[in-house]
C-alpha cells in the first residue's frame, strides 16, 4: 500500500487496538450483558439477490444495507453523500450536485443502480463520473442495498462492481377497518453552504388501497471548503477569481473569499407517489411515480480551467458559464405481486417507463457569439417478470426482462448579441439511437438439511442490439456513420455459505459480469479534458467487458457481542474499455474552435486485474454504547502491451510528477480509490442519541493516476491527492414520540481535503440542525 507513513501507522494502531479491545475485553463486557445477541443482525432479509426477500445470511454474496433508522441518523444532503457517510463506498464530485460512487474500483456505467428494482442505467451512461444518484431522493428511501462484486445473473449488463438498490417508501395498510395515517416531515439547515431543505410524506391507507405521496425540496448555496491546509499546499483548491459580467462584458474577479467555491449551488426538488391495492389474500397492485428535477447545476471543476485566449486576452480562466442543465428524471412504473399463481410459489411483474433529460450549457470567456448547448433526452421501456419456487430444500427463481432505449441528441450555438440560432456538432449521433436488452436467468438457494450449508447459483443469458447512426457529418467527417452492434453473453455465479460453528462463518463465491458497449462508448464526440485539448471520437468495433471474480468473507462472533469480519476478493478484468490514443482519417489531432486536439477513442485492452478487502469490527460495549469501525482497500492494474507506449506518471528530479510515455507492462487502473474508512463510537439511551466518528481516505500518489483515464490529475496537487481525515459528531433529543431535534458538527477541525478525482473540494466545519415530526 503506497501512502505516508503517518496513516499506515495509523490504520496499523487501529487494526491492532480494535483486536485487543474485542479479545480482551470481550470477556467484561458479557458478564455485564448476559442477555445481548448480536446473533439476530443474521436474519436481517434483503431482496436485491433474486428479486424477492431472502435472508442475507443465505446468500454468499457481499450485500449492505443502509436502513431507514442509518439513513435519518445520516441525515445526509443527497443520496451519494448517504452513500460516502457509511465509510464503505467511495463517491467522486466534479461538482456539488454530483455523486459519483465506486465500488471495488468499477464507478459510473461499471456499476448498477436500481431504483425499486428498475435499471436506472441507461444507453447514455458514461464511463467517467456520473451525477445519477442524486436524481434519487434520499428522504424517500426506506433502506439502501449495497451488492459488492459481479452482479449481472438477476440484472444483467454494467454490474461489474455490484449493485446500488434504492428502496423508497410506500403506503402502509392499515390492520382495522378504520383509516391509518402515517407520516413525516422535516425541515434542516446547513451553514457550510446555506443549506436550506424541507420535506413532507404522507400514507392514507385501509386495508386494501393504500395511498403515499412524499414532497422534497433543497437549496444549496456555494459550497465553503475548510481552512486548515497541509503545510505543502497552502493555496490547494482556493477559488481566488471567477468570472462575472461588469457592464455586460465577461471579467475577471478577485474573490473576496477564496474559500467559497463560486457557482457551486443549485436547487433540487423531488416529488414521490405511490399507490397500492391489496386485491385479495394473493393479489397486490403497485402504481409508483417519480419525479426529480434541478435548476441549472454548475460544472464546478470546468469552471477551474484555464486556457490561453491569444495575445489580447492571455491565459485566463476558460469558461464563463459551464452548467449541467436541469437534470430530469421521471418514472412511472406498474407491478404486481401473486401469491401463489399455480406453479409458482410467488409472481412478480413489473412495467416501466422512464423520461430523462440532460444537458451541458457553456460559454468560453467572452465569447458571447457562441453559447452552446447540447441536449440528450432518453426514453426507456421496460418489463420484467419473476417467480419463485420452493422444492424442499431448494428455491428456483425464473425470470425475464427486457429495456428498450431510445436517445435523441441535439446541439445548437447561439449568437447571444445577434439572437443568431446554428447547428453544433451533438454529442452524440443526430440520427437514431436505439438500445435494446432482452435477458432470461435463473437463480437458486439450496439449504442442506444439517441446515449449516447453504449452496447459491445462477445463470443468464442476455443479448443486446445497438443501433445508432449519423445524419449530418459535416463537422468531424467520421469514416463511419452508422454503428450497428448485437452482443449475446452468458455470465453466471456459484457460491457457499458454511455456517462453521454457532459464533464463525464462512462464505465464498465465484461470479461473472459483462458490460455491453452502450451509446456513450461507441457513439459519444466529446472534448475530454479542457486542459490537455483531447476529443474522443467514435469507435465502431468496441467489444463487451467481462469480469470474473472470486470473494471470500469470514464473519466471527466474540462472546455473542462483539463481531469481527473480514472480506478478500479478486477481479480478472477482461477486455476493458479505455480511451486511448487514436487516429481520424489518418490524423492523430484535429482542430475545434482553431484549436489542436489530440484524438482519443474508447478500445479494448487485453486485460485488468482488481483486488482488495474490507475488515469491520464492532462491538456492544453496554446497553448504550457501541463500537465499529471499517476499513477498505483496492488496488487496480492495467495488465497492457509491452510493445506498446502508455502514458503514466514518473516522478522528476525536483520531486514533482510528469506524464511522460514508456514501454510498461502494467500500469494503474483508474477509478481505483485510495484507502478508505470510518470509526464511529455511538451512545442512545431512551430519547437522547449521540456519535462520534472519524472519516478517513489514505494517500493516492500521482503515480497510482492513470493519466488517459478519469482520474483528474490537474485537480489535485503537485504529488496526488493527500490523505485526510475528518472528526465528526451528531446527536439527537426526542422531546417526545412524534418530535425529533437532530444537531450535528461535520469536519470539526476544518480540515481542507478534497477526494481522489473530484475537481470540488469537500466541505469546512459544518453545523447542522433539523426538526422532525412524525406521526
Amino acid at each position: 500500500m503506497n501512502f505516508s507513513n503517518f496513516f499506515k501507522c495509523f490504520c496499523l494502531f487501529l487494526k491492532c487496538s480494535h483486536l485487543f479491545f474485542l479479545l480482551f475485553i470481550g470477556n467484561k463486557i458479557q458478564a455485564q450483558l448476559p442477555n445481548t445477541d448480536s446473533s439476530k443482525n443474521l436474519e436481517e432479509v434483503v431482496i436485491s439477490y433474486s428479486n424477492f426477500a431472502e435472508k442475507k445470511k443465505n446468500i454468499a454474496q457481499k450485500i449492505d444495507v443502509i436502513t431507514t433508522k442509518n439513513i435519518e441518523s445520516a441525515n445526509a444532503q443527497t443520496t451519494g453523500d448517504l452513500l460516502a457517510s457509511t465509510g464503505k463506498i467511495f463517491v467522486q464530485k466534479s461538482q456539488q450536485g454530483g455523486s459519483s460512487p465506486v465500488l471495488r474500483g468499477f464507478e459510473a456505467s461499471r456499476i448498477l443502480l436500481v431504483v425499486d428494482g428498475v435499471r436506472m442505467n441507461n444507453a447514455i451512461y458514461r464511463s467517467g463520473h456520473l451525477q445519477n444518484t442524486i436524481t434519487v431522493d434520499q428522504n424517500c428511501l426506506r433502506r439502501v442495498e449495497v451488492m459488492y462484486g459481479p452482479a449481472s445473473t438477476i440484472y444483467g449488463s454494467d454490474a461489474l462492481g455490484g449493485i446500488i438498490h434504492l428502496i423508497t417508501k410506500g403506503p402502509v395498510l392499515a390492520n382495522t377497518p378504520n383509516l391509518l395515517n402515517t407520516g413525516s416531515a422535516f425541515t434542516r439547515y446547513s451553514t457550510v453552504n446555506n443549506e436550506k431543505t424541507i420535506h413532507a410524506d404522507v400514507s392514507i391507507a385501509n386495508k386494501k388501497i393504500g395511498w403515499y405521496q412524499a414532497y422534497n425540496f433543497s437549496n444549496f448555496g456555494d459550497l465553503k471548503m475548510g481552512d486548515k491546509y497541509l503545510a505543502a499546499y497552502p493555496n490547494f483548491g482556493r477559488r481566488s477569481q471567477y468570472i462575472t459580467q461588469i457592464n455586460g462584458i465577461d471579467s475577471v474577479v478577485k474573490n473576496n473569499d477564496d474559500r467559497i467555491q463560486k457557482f457551486s449551488g443549485y436547487m433540487q426538488w423531488d416529488i414521490v407517489q405511490k399507490l397500492m391495492y391489496k386485491q385479495n389474500k394473493y393479489v397486490v397492485h403497485n402504481l409508483n411515480l417519480q419525479l426529480s428535477n434541478t435548476t441549472n447545476i454548475p460544472r464546478y471543476d470546468r469552471l477551474q480551467d484555464v486556457r490561453n485566449f491569444g495575445a489580447n486576452i492571455g491565459t485566463t480562466l476558460r469558461f464563463a458559464q459551464w452548467n449541467y442543465g436541469p437534470q430530469k428524471r421521471y418514472l412511472s412504473a406498474y407491478e404486481m405481486l401473486y401469491n401463489k399463481p399455480g406453479f409458482f410459489n410467488e409472481l412478480k411483474f413489473n412495467i416501466n417507463y422512464q423520461n430523462i433529460e440532460e444537458s451541458r450549457l457553456t460559454r468560453e470567456y467572452r465569447r458571447m457569439d457562441r453559447y452552446d448547448s447540447q441536449v440528450e433526452k432518453v426514453k426507456v421501456l421496460g418489463a420484467t417478470i419473476n417467480g419463485r419456487k420452493f422444492i424442499q430444500n431448494h428455491e428456483l427463481v425464473l425470470g425475464a426482462d427486457v429495456q428498450l432505449n431510445n436517445v435523441k441528441s441535439t446541439a445548437t450555438r447561439t449568437n447571444l448579441i445577434t439572437g443568431g440560432i446554428s447547428n453544433l456538432n451533438t454529442r452524440y449521433p443526430d440520427g437514431k439511437n436505439s438500445m435494446n436488452n432482452f435477458g432470461l436467468y435463473a437463480q437458486h438457494i439450496y439449504k442442506f438439511k444439517n441446515k449449516k450449508v447453504v449452496l447459491n447459483d445462477g445463470m443468464r443469458i442476455q443479448a443486446i442490439y445497438l443501433k445508432s447512426n449519423i445524419i449530418d457529418n459535416s463537422f468531424f467527417k467520421l469514416p463511419d456513420t452508422a454503428v450497428l452492434q448485437s452482443n449475446v453473453a452468458l455470465t453466471g455465479n456459484a457460491g457457499i455459505v458454511y455456517q462453521i460453528s454457532h459464533s464463525t462463518n464462512l462464505s465464498a463465491s465465484l461470479s461473472s459480469g459483462f458490460r455491453a458497449p452502450n451509446i456513450d462508448d461507441l457513439s459519444k464526440i466529446f472534448e475530454t479534458s479542457t486542459t490537455a485539448r483531447q476529443v474522443v471520437i467514435p469507435n465502431a468495433n468496441l467489444k463487451p467487458e467481462y469480469t470474473y471474480s472470486v470473494d471470500i468473507t469470514l464473519k466471527q462472533q466474540i462472546n455473542k457481542i462483539a463481531t469481527l469480519e473480514f472480506t478478500g476478493y479478486y477481479t480478472l478484468f477482461n477486455q476493458a474499455i479505455i480511451k486511448a490514443p487514436f487516429t481520424l482519417n489518418g490524423q492523430d489531432s484535429i482542430l475545434i474552435n482553431g484549436l489542436k486536439n489530440q484524438v482519443l477513442a474508447s478500445q479494448n485492452i487485453n486485460k485488468a486485474r482488481v483486488y482488495g478487502f474490507t475488515m469491520l469490527a464492532n462491538a456492544t460495549i453496554t446497553k448504550a454504547i457501541t463500537f465499529n469501525t471499517t476499513l477498505t482497500y483496492t488496488k487496480g492494474i492495467f495488465i497492457t502491451n509491452k510493445n506498446k507506449l502508455s502514458n503514466i506518471y514518473e516522478k522528476q528530479a525536483n520531486g514533482n510528477y510528469a506524464l511522460v510515455s514508456k514501454k510498461v507492462e502494467q500500469k494503474p487502473l483508474d477509478h481505483i480509490p485510495p484507502i478508505i474508512g470510518r470509526t464511529t463510537l455511538a451512545y442512545m439511551h431512551k430519547k437522547y442519541s449521540a456519535e462520534a466518528f472519524i472519516l478517513y481516505n489514505g494517500w493516492k500518489r500521482l503515480d497510482e493516476f492513470n493519466a488517459d483515464g478519469e482520474d483528474n490529475a490537474q485537480y489535485a496537487t503537485p504529488d496526488g491527492t493527500p490523505a485526510w481525515l475528518t472528526a465528526n459528531w451528531r446527536g439527537s433529543v426526542a422531546f417526545n414520540k412524534n418530535i425529533k431535534l437532530q444537531l450535528a458538527i461535520e469536519n470539526i477541525f476544518d480540515r481542507n481535503y478534497r477526494a481522489f478525482a473530484s475537481g470540488l473540494s469537500a466541505g469546512g466545519r459544518n453545523f447542522l440542525v433539523a426538526l422532525r415530526v412524525g406521526w
